[in-house]
């Protein structure tokens, strides 16, 4: 009897030290930072649409793996919610170089915002693509990164973002617009296609294809013409690795 009870708690003692490494996340040492870059709607309304999405995208990803201390936010509001920082790009630089310090693995950068064949909205100026890049390759070097750019035209951010190590999703292609910026919208298309797949998807790997497909569809079904064709780019060093790189909460 006294065996059997030994053997029963030795079986307890085994499972609850495997637990840890079973529940780790592959991307719970990634820094993150998501960005919303303007707080108006296409016509020049007041908007929350991408505010919506910088809030309930932070909350996705946490759950998805990322450490939420690792996740910084950004607004242009001027009544920021505590801890939501601003959207500029002095504030960007300085706060994703700080938390690529303290988080050593990846890079994941999400933007949503309007955009033009320029560059993304972040308040009252244009972020390029070349500058976005400096910025990225400034803090993230050689890591592996996921880049988001949900904006009009963001098709142009994939050549200077594109690199070995790295992922790169646009919420269109370089000539055309994206949808759902209205003062009525919560979120755009893109992102609300990138919040309903992510909790489906099993990794970046799926997540991409999912939200392109979800995106051509939402725009098939209300009618927006032309379709916006978001874009993806995987880097041939990072490509075997994604499917490896599992969501926590994936199905």
């Amino acid at each position: 009897m006294r065996g059997l009870s030994a053997l029963v708690i030795l079986t307890v003692l085994i499972a609850f030290a495997d637990q840890p490494a079973r529940a780790a996340s592959p991307f719970s040492d990634w820094a993150a930072i998501i960005v919303a870059g303007d707080d108006h709607a296409h016509s020049g309304a007041h908007s929350e649409v991408f505010d919506n999405a910088r809030r309930d995208l932070a909350a996705a990803f946490a759950k998805a793996g990322f450490t939420a201390a690792n996740i910084s936010q950004f607004s242009v509001q001027t009544g920021r919610p505590p801890g939501v920082l601003a959207s500029d790009p002095q504030s960007i630089i300085d706060q994703l170089a700080h938390a690529t310090v303290s988080a050593k693995d990846g890079c994941l950068v999400y933007f949503t915002s309007h955009g033009s064949p320029d560059g993304i909205v972040l308040g009252d100026r244009i972020l390029t693509p070349a500058g976005m890049a400096a910025i990225i390759d400034d803090a993230c070097g050689e890591r592996r990164a996921v880049v988001v750019v949900a904006a009009c035209f963001s098709g142009v951010f994939i050549p200077p973002l594109a690199g070995r190590n790295r992922m790169v999703l646009t919420a269109a292609r370089p000539d055309r617009a994206s949808f759902g910026c209205g003062e009525e919208d919560r979120y755009t298309f893109f992102d609300t296609c990138m919040l309903q797949q992510l909790p489906q998807a099993r990794n970046f790997a799926t997540l991409g294809p999912a939200v392109q497909a979800c995106v051509a569809k939402r725009e098939q079904d209300l009618g927006a013409e032309p379709p916006s064709e978001p874009q993806l780019w995987i880097g041939p060093a990072l490509g075997p690795d994604l499917p490896l790189l599992a969501f926590s909460a994936s199905p």
